[in-house]
């Protein structure tokens, strides 16, 4: 069945690759969030309301 799928003229190798692209960065970056500590997610999420005077 597949092998038919391949064999069209209709079949567009830049959609599947950017299918593929967009799916395994979505995946990079959900195992990116869940594996990030909360430690380091709440001071990122302070960094804008804390003051320009104090530098780290």
């Amino acid at each position: 069945m597949f092998k038919f799928l391949l064999q069209g003229d209709d079949f567009n190798w830049m959609a599947i690759f950017g299918l593929i692209t967009f799916v395994v960065l979505f995946v990079i970056v959900l195992i990116a969030v869940f594996v990030k500590d909360s430690a380091s997610m709440n001071r990122m999420a302070q960094m804008p309301l804390d003051d320009d005077d104090e530098k780290a």
